[in-house]
């Protein structure tokens, strides 16, 4: 009865308790999805000319509006930090691609404090807020399991994150977290990352809904495609089967024509010439088309299959009612489209970025693996080249809009009324999180998390939404990567491109002085693709524009200007000056750069296993994956197997005949050999105890590294498999049948 009495008085007692209130958005916001695609030109997607068939970007540009003159930042981490801070890339401090940071002000690769992201600001205003695929803004040194996690999507105002850390990964085999930790993909023959991402998010949007569906949501939705490895299921390569046999010229060719015919460039834009420093596709000898051919295939099926998937997160808002006022932003490409295959292209391009370019007989062997989970691939520079039709250059060049300009769609049925239309604004990447907070009827909040914040270098896109006459927002823009630089001003452009070729990544150079540098002058008003260079007849106005660069340079704290490709500065390092390593089973995701560094030396690991009744099988230890990497693992009859590949210069597999009993102990040593050297062959030698189980040699070895987002792993395989494991095995192969009491590393 007490109780009874008590719980009849509880609405009483709580007129007097206050409510606890709940983050709101403002009345009316919208939804946001924005999805960014990798390594994408401006002519690659059908929508804007392009050979590849983008449906679902071609729906949303009929019920919205197409921008073409819309820029990124030449390359990865600084295009996703600018858009997702609103600011300038250099100003948040990630200027350089995360792999090629260093210490200097600007190109830490440390996002900075004071530049919050658009998710974190909505998520303080009431939004639930997801991210899938690709981050590439944590520094190397943070994205171990050890952290710290501040700088992961959950520590920057994400809820939710599933997705990959690096700058790429295997689309059959990825390298997956979940918030902080490391998972495993979902078992299956027939997966792919990017099908994956579209399943988790709709599956999110779905709960999401679900639970709170008076609250508005963001969604990041960031592919590894159309990034190399080129991978994609075959039957989408299938689709272009023959359709590349005229060449890169041509195709260029046939782009510009389609992009006039639709509109999406002025009748009067120029085609610009091939770079010397490319070969003409006639120049070519039949091998080298064919497999060309096949790369530039599975490119356009790759691109086709990441559009199909995009589409289905548009079904899905429609199907539940959402899309009218979601403000979908689909931007074609954070650069643009890449040359890092090198001249030939490769099948594993990981060894020719490195200097270990395949031969063409080697690619001709492996030409029907190319796109599959057996390859790695990346196209030829030269395909690059085309994807940015009508411009010059390619990814990684700020100096030229080849590098820079891509194509973006905004659909938003309840906020733009002008569907099919065409913005022809200059626009960047840094406008785009104002744009949302805009939409949203929210503003930069003067302080996150006790950071007084910068303010927007970006501005709204709101009233180019409403007129394709809307005044020109942004008077200014600097670009600059790896020295390659620019600056636009009231409709001009002055380009200076430095040295470094863009697939020349792996190969060792000094730097060289910007004084010797060229610099050119555009109107781009007048002169849409690039063109007429008028340094020569304008000196005056080249002048000016050089000097508003300096200007820009210096505001942001970049000069003396260094390459970051040429500039190395000592950086945070989990494993500086160690030569002694001991991990124990389930050290899982440590990246190869916190891991023993191996290369250029000899070494030697010891496992100790304790192998119960039965038979064992497992991965013991393994670092790298499908494009390169090593392995020691017990087989489906417990024998002991070590393999190692280097690209497509060599593999080596060492297997005992016995399966293992009891407590044993394993032993792989690698005599390297030329101390000193880069890269350099060696012997391997596997041992139980003290019995010698074989001895294999390999011609070359990794001069850097096997990849930049696999990991080092003892007790699992995760990512993709960097050994031939049985054929029934679950994903990672994990160990089972005993225990790893611990695995130690030595560098010799």
């Amino acid at each position: 009865m007490l109780l009874l009495a008590f719980l009849l008085a509880l609405p009483a007692m709580a007129k007097d308790i206050p409510a606890i209130e709940v983050l709101k958005p403002p009345p009316g916001a919208p939804n946001v999805v924005l999805v960014l695609l990798d390594d994408v030109g401006f002519g690659a997607a059908s929508t804007f000319g392009g050979p590849a068939q983008t449906p679902a970007l071609e729906q949303l540009s009929a019920e919205g509006l197409r921008y073409n003159r819309f820029h990124t930042t030449a390359i990865c981490s600084p295009t996703r930090a600018s858009l997702l801070t609103g600011r300038d890339s250099h100003a948040v401090n990630v200027g350089a691609v995360l792999n090629s940071s260093n210490s200097y002000p600007g190109y830490q690769g440390i996002l900075s404090s004071n530049a919050a992201t658009v998710a974190e600001i909505l998520r303080s205003n009431g939004y639930n807020t997801a991210a899938f695929g690709k981050w590439h803004l944590a520094p190397a040194w943070e994205t171990s399991p050890s952290g710290p996690f501040d700088r992961w999507p959950t520590g920057l105002g994400f809820e939710k994150f599933y997705g990959f850390l690096g700058g790429e990964t295997d689309q059959f085999e990825p390298t997956l977290y979940e918030g902080t930790s490391p998972v495993m993909r979902p078992a299956g023959e027939n997966y792919h990352l990017t099908e994956d991402m579209a399943d988790q998010a709709i599956k999110w949007m779905r709960t999401q809904q679900a639970v709170t569906p008076d609250k508005p949501f963001f969604i990041y939705f960031a592919t590894g495609a159309a990034h190399a490895p080129l991978q994609v299921p075959q039957q989408w390569i299938d689709r272009y089967k023959g359709q590349f046999s005229a060449g890169w010229d041509a195709l260029r060719e046939s782009i510009f024509a389609r992009q006039k015919k639709r509109g999406v460039i002025p009748g009067n834009t120029l085609l610009t010439a091939r770079p010397e420093e490319l070969p003409a596709w006639e120049s070519l000898d039949a091998d080298e088309r064919r497999v060309a051919e096949r790369l530039m295939e599975t490119f356009a099926g790759f691109l086709a299959h990441t559009d199909a998937q995009v589409g289905r997160l548009v079904d899905q808002l429609k199907a539940s009612g959402e899309f009218d006022n979601t403000l979908f932003v689909y931007i074609v490409g954070d650069n643009g489209s890449s040359g890092e295959g090198g001249l030939p292209g490769s099948v594993n391009y990981f060894g020719a970025l490195q200097g270990l370019q395949e031969p063409v007989a080697t690619q001709l062997k492996r030409i029907d693996d190319i796109g599959s989970r057996e390859s790695y691939p990346q196209y030829n520079a030269g395909w690059a080249w085309a994807l940015n039709t009508p411009f010059q250059w390619i990814k990684q060049v700020a100096s030229h809009l080849g590098g820079t300009r891509n194509p973006m769609v905004v659909s938003w049925p309840a906020g733009i009324s002008d569907a099919g239309g065409l913005r022809s604004q200059f626009s960047h990447v840094n406008d785009i999180t104002p744009t949302i907070l805009d939409a949203a009827g929210l503003s930069l909040p003067e302080a996150v998390k006790g950071h007084q914040q910068l303010p927007f270098d970006g501005s709204s896109l709101l009233p180019s939404f409403n007129s394709a006459a809307a005044p020109e927002h942004k008077t200014t823009q600097y670009f600059e990567v790896h020295g390659h630089r620019s600056i636009y001003h009231q409709g001009w452009m002055a380009s200076a491109r430095h040295d470094r070729l863009p697939w020349t990544v792996g190969v060792r150079m000094g730097p060289t002085p910007f004084e010797d540098d060229v610099w050119e002058l555009y109107d781009l008003d007048s002169d849409f693709s690039q063109a007429r260079d008028l340094a020569s007849e304008q000196p005056q106005k080249l002048a000016a524009m050089q000097a508003l660069f300096e200007k820009e340079a210096a505001r942001l704290g970049i000069l003396p200007l260094r390459s970051s490709l040429d500039t190395r500065t000592p950086m945070p390092s989990l494993v500086a000056g160690r030569t002694r390593f001991s991990y124990q089973q389930g050290a899982v995701g440590i990246p190869e750069g916190s891991a023993p560094p191996m290369t250029n030396r000899s070494w030697q690991m010891v496992a100790d296993v304790q192998v119960a009744s039965g038979t064992a099988s497992g991965v013991i230890a393994t670092i790298g994956g499908t494009s390169g990497g090593w392995s020691l693992y017990l087989d489906g009859k417990g024998a002991p197997v070590f393999e190692y590949r280097v690209f497509e210069f060599g593999q080596v597999r060492i297997q005992g005949k016995d399966p293992l009993r009891g407590r044993q102990n394993l032993q792989v040593s690698f005599d390297y050999d030329q101390p000193g050297g880069y890269g350099k062959g060696g012997t391997f030698t596997l041992r139980q105890g003290t019995e010698v189980l074989g001895s294999a040699r390999v011609p070359a070895t990794p001069p850097a590294f096997f990849s930049i987002d696999e990991t080092f792993d003892v007790g699992l395989d995760s990512g993709s498999p960097a050994g031939h494991y049985p054929k029934d095995a679950a994903p990672g192969y994990e160990f089972s049948g005993g225990k790893i009491i611990n695995v130690n590393i030595e560098l010799l």
